[in-house]
């Protein structure tokens, strides 16, 4: 219908510019419309008497703007109006067809043949007889890259990835020395690389290579259920308890229940009944035990649903490396008290933590305990950075801020924002705003605005109550099950005293409150700041918990050691090691990063950076890491993993004769899976990519239009067309719809 009324194919209007091919100049059509419209209106003006006096202006109006375009539209017909459009030169251009031969097409969703055979089918009815009629033409096939095939016929889904990014780019490459005019994508548009990228954007746009997709698929797949993603720290402590969130679509199983199993180190240790709901994606969070140090392949699966149509999107696998060795904490105390007692008690048999800690007992005296060596903290609080940054947290009790000097106070800032360590303030007579914590530094640290008031601590009863954060926190978890655990929390004793922190900031959580008086005032808050983060407990009763409850009863045992492992776990050392994402799906390319610093932990650009690489054959290679010429301390290397399993990259730094330090990095290559995910079709992705680079997206029903269409491009070798519009259906068509709407108002005016 388009081309009936319009002569030409949408795309050449979409492409080409309207031109005027008359020889007089263009001021002197816009003149004559003016004064045609001119002419018009006052004869208009003269005969609006014969019009019902009430309705003689805007009947006069509407009559004039119809014989106006009218002669307007005639006038501009008479400039001999054309479309000019850059049209490839027949039989001199090539148009590249590529077909997806990766396993998604395999799929058979129509009923009757797979994608790939709906796309042999589109090629074989006439595109590529059309196509070859005006152009030269050459097939590939798509998988991991582009390979060029003689016969359709020998195109097979079997290719174990779609990397549409790498075809299009190994493409845009040919297209500097081949005079490629125009490409043509079949595809269900299930890409594995993460989508097209600006690179390749800007290399089809320099080439002016348009790119015309046809889609194939079911843009939702019915009776499926796949597992979208794993959320999971790459690192945690040894025998701590983990949350993996995990992201599952599904179509056609609202309503029905699954069973969720996670499994590390070949044992299953976290399962659980879910029940799936109608919406796009959900989250379920799954607990488990990291269990001993060392790296493990972290395997979540769905158990299969009746008539479920693809079972191998069940399944994901990931990589978790559980560290052992201790985290020392610096803890400082302004006063014998219980609480500094029983914190103390509750992790000394925890392998993961170890307490150093400095009680001031009088004025003049500290009392040192849990010592490396008999210097450590010999001078008192540390006046180095490499000293306290020894540390990976810091808990700060009853003690005034006029205590720490103002190199010191300055050192504790540095500490949490640079070092990236944890920070705990503790309740008592000299602490937070009794303390003098609302001055900077203290002030930018603290997750809340203290109050600027003293006496804020309250020698009270109160009963720490969960909000709902801390209900979902495994900072608060004191038993296994996580409802027991809710339970649990509403049975144990109360406080013996709270401070008021004042009003949680606005990045801050808050996971425990107290009824005081009336007033709810938070209690835990935790927030993070810079490259570490600090926390609140505004409490020094919490050894009730233990002293109030049966002997069996480890609650505030357990609430120390999972709040101080929140506190260290993710204190950075001076090496940290990362890679862009820890599954490398049916390629084996990755970039290997580390952030370098001193012992100060400022960037160190001078270090001598190398990874030492443990493939899963056990074979061992080692590689040097370059420094980053626009990130100081940052040093990178580009590396290809052989074969599918898991990799543990050993990270060293050293400057001269000096260890800077190390990490860990794991990664784990899997083959044969990613076509597995992500089945139906993208439509926006290729839609997108079309619009981006000047082409059309089509569907299998209106492929045959891409022969008529393609043949305008600015790519390859090129003319250009001038295409008459004058003589187009549609103009004449206006021409009487503005005559006959003339007509028949004036006839219903009375005004003939």
């Amino acid at each position: 219908m388009f081309e009936f009324l319009f002569k030409y194919p949408a795309g050449v209007f979409a492409r080409g510019s309207i031109v005027l091919l008359g020889s007089w100049p263009k001021w002197v059509l816009i003149a004559g419309i003016v004064a045609v419209s001119a002419l018009l209106g006052a004869l208009a003006w003269q005969r609006r008497s014969q019009l019902i006096p009430s309705l003689r202006n805007w009947r006069a109006v509407v009559l004039w703007l119809l014989d106006s375009a009218l002669l307007a539209l005639l006038l501009f017909l008479l400039w001999e109006p054309a479309l000019s459009v850059t049209a490839l030169k027949p039989q001199q251009n090539i148009i590249a067809v590529v077909v997806d031969d990766s396993r998604s097409m395999s799929v058979n969703d129509s009923g009757r043949e797979s994608r790939e055979q709906q796309a042999i089918d589109v090629l074989r009815s006439g595109l590529i007889h059309d196509l070859s009629s005006r152009f030269q033409v050459r097939v590939y096939r798509l998988g991991r890259g582009i390979a060029r095939v003689e016969d359709i016929h020998q195109l097979v889904p079997n290719e174990p990835a779609t990397q549409i990014n790498k075809g299009l780019r190994e493409l845009a490459a040919e297209a500097g020395t081949l005079p490629i005019g125009s490409v043509v994508l079949l595809t269900d548009g299930s890409d594995n690389s993460g989508g097209i990228d600006r690179e390749t954007l800007s290399e089809l746009r320099r080439h002016r290579l348009p790119v015309n997709t046809i889609g194939f698929g079911k843009e939702h797949l019915t009776h499926d259920v796949e597992l979208e993603a794993v959320e999971l720290p790459p690192k945690a402590l040894a025998q701590s308890r983990l949350q993996a969130e995990v992201t599952i679509r599904q179509n056609g199983f609202s309503g029905a229940s699954a069973r969720l199993t996670v499994s590390a180190g070949g044992a299953v240790v976290a399962s659980q009944q879910i029940h799936l709901r109608d919406v796009p994606e959900q989250v379920e969070t799954v607990e488990f035990n990291a269990g001993k140090a060392g790296v493990k392949d972290v395997e979540v699966s769905l158990d299969p649903l009746s008539g479920e149509t693809n079972l191998a999107n069940n399944r994901l696998v990931t990589v978790l490396d559980v560290e052992g060795g201790q985290r020392r904490i610096l803890y400082v105390e302004g006063e014998p008290r219980w609480e500094y007692k029983f914190l103390r008690r509750a992790v000394e048999d925890d392998p993961a933590l170890h307490i150093v800690s400095m009680l001031r007992t009088t004025q003049n005296k500290i009392y040192r305990q849990g010592l490396s060596n008999p210097s450590e903290l010999a001078d008192g609080f540390p006046n180095k950075p490499e000293d306290l940054f020894a540390y990976q947290g810091l808990i700060l009790g009853s003690v005034e801020t006029s205590f720490f000097t103002p190199v010191q106070q300055q050192l504790i800032e540095d500490f949490v924002d640079r070092r990236g360590g944890g920070l705990l303030f503790l309740a008592g007579r000299w602490a937070l705003a009794d303390g003098g914590y609302n001055a900077a530094p203290f002030n930018e640290l603290l997750p809340v605005y203290l109050p600027h008031r003293t006496n804020t601590f309250q020698r009270d009863f109160v009963a720490a109550e969960l909000t709902d954060a801390g209900r979902k926190s495994l900072i608060c978890r004191i038993e296994d099950d996580p409802q027991k655990s809710i339970d649990h929390w509403d049975v144990l004793p109360y406080l013996a005293n709270y401070q008021d922190p004042g009003t949680p900031k606005p990045g801050a959580t808050v996971l425990l409150r107290v009824d005081a008086g009336g007033k709810r005032l938070p209690l835990l808050i935790t927030e993070n700041y810079g490259r570490g983060r600090t926390a609140v407990f505004a409490t020094a009763g919490s050894w009730r918990w233990r002293m109030q409850q049966p002997l069996a009863d480890r609650s505030q045992e357990t609430f120390w050691r999972q709040l101080l492992r929140w506190l260290v776990a993710a204190t950075p050392s001076s090496v940290v090691a990362s890679t862009p994402s820890a599954r490398l799906e049916d390629q084996g390319h990755v970039e290997i990063r580390a952030e370098v610093r001193d012992a100060k932990y400022l960037p160190a650009t001078d270090a001598e950076v190398q990874a030492r690489i443990v493939g899963p054959d056990g074979a061992v290679q080692t590689i040097p890491l370059r420094p980053d010429p626009v990130t100081r301390g940052l040093y990178s290397a580009e590396w290809d993993a052989a074969q599918d399993g898991s990799y543990v990259a050993e990270i060293s730094a050293r400057r001269g004769a000096d260890e800077l330090g190390s990490d860990v990095v794991t990664f784990r290559r899997e083959d044969g899976v990613a076509e597995n995910f992500h089945r139906e079709q993208n439509r926006d992705l290729l839609e997108k990519l079309a619009s981006e680079t000047g082409g059309r997206y089509y569907t299998a029903a209106n492929a045959r239009r891409l022969a008529q269409e393609i043949a305008y491009s600015e790519a390859g070798v090129t003319t250009r067309e001038v295409k008459d519009l004058w003589n187009m259906p549609a103009i004449f068509i206006v021409l009487l719809m503005l005559k006959a709407a003339e007509w028949l108002l004036r006839r219903r005016w009375g005004v003939l």
